[in-house]
């Protein structure tokens, strides 16, 4: 008689086999597939007291995913296109362990059965400039966080990038002097460079600057010199947005995103 399949040998095997070697994705696609597991897996462990190490491969059925997609919508507060990037994630796994597990067919095809939300696409909104004025002044320049924000989100501001990029971006990723610009790989991989203005420029100088946390070589690092979190990045929008709002009112009738700032 077989062993059962232990759930975290298929996910290393579904991250290092199947994605990196063989699909050879993205970055940023390797890092949303992460993020979805990571979620799942505090979940199960909130929901059924399981340790990771401990779940086996069948303890993963439909009405858990499902359970998982309703929390991180109710929970969490996120949109439809959300939970059908998260479920997008799951069902690429599944389709994994289709050959993989096949014994688990019956198990596997009810995850892959799991509907996709139907939803509204709305007309993205965007900040006008007083308001755009009103969040960049609103950053406490005698911090260390305040000035990395207000570097942060300035240049997020003038060069559209998208979240995974302003995240990942590094020190090299940066041309000062005659040109100055930023290069970022974005989706499809491709190579992208945006020229900076004099002001953008001015104030990434001076804030590249400052002694490197932890010697990192991360643009906007958290307070341990790592990576920002997407989670980090909400929680410093959130943040300045509410002290924008003091001196710009009309910022309390709008939700604010980083996907905003693009616009």
């Amino acid at each position: 008689m077989k062993s059962p399949i232990r759930f975290s040998t298929l996910l290393q095997a579904f991250f290092t086999q199947r994605l990196m070697q063989q699909k050879q994705v993205s970055s940023h696609t390797i890092e949303s597939y992460r993020d979805t597991f990571r979620l799942l897996l505090k979940f199960i462990q909130k929901r059924r007291h399981k340790q990771p190490a401990s779940l086996l491969f069948e303890d993963i059925d439909a009405p858990l995913i499902c359970a998982f997609l309703d929390d991180l919508q109710k929970q969490r507060g996120i949109s439809a296109r959300s939970r059908n990037v998260r479920l997008a994630a799951i069902r690429s796994f599944f389709h994994y362990a289709a050959f993989e597990v096949p014994s688990r067919s019956e198990q596997i095809q009810r995850v892959l059965a799991i509907p996709s939300k139907r939803y509204t696409r709305t007309q993205v909104g965007f900040l006008t400039r007083p308001e755009v004025d009103a969040l960049l002044a609103a950053p406490d320049a005698r911090t260390w966080s305040g000035r990395r924000d207000h570097a942060l989100l300035l240049t997020a501001v003038q060069t559209g990038m998208r979240l995974s990029e302003m995240t990942g971006l590094k020190r090299q990723d940066m041309t000062f002097g005659t040109g100055a610009h930023v290069q970022v790989v974005g989706k499809g991989r491709k190579t992208r460079c945006t020229p900076l203005t004099e002001q953008t420029r001015a104030i990434l100088e001076d804030w590249l600057q400052e002694p490197a946390k932890a010697g990192s070589e991360i643009v906007f690092p958290n307070a341990r010199g790592a990576r920002l979190s997407a989670d980090g990045v909400s929680y410093i929008l959130g943040k300045q947005i509410e002290t924008a709002r003091k001196t710009c009112p009309v910022l309390l009738k709008k939700r604010v995103t980083f996907h905003q700032l693009r616009h």
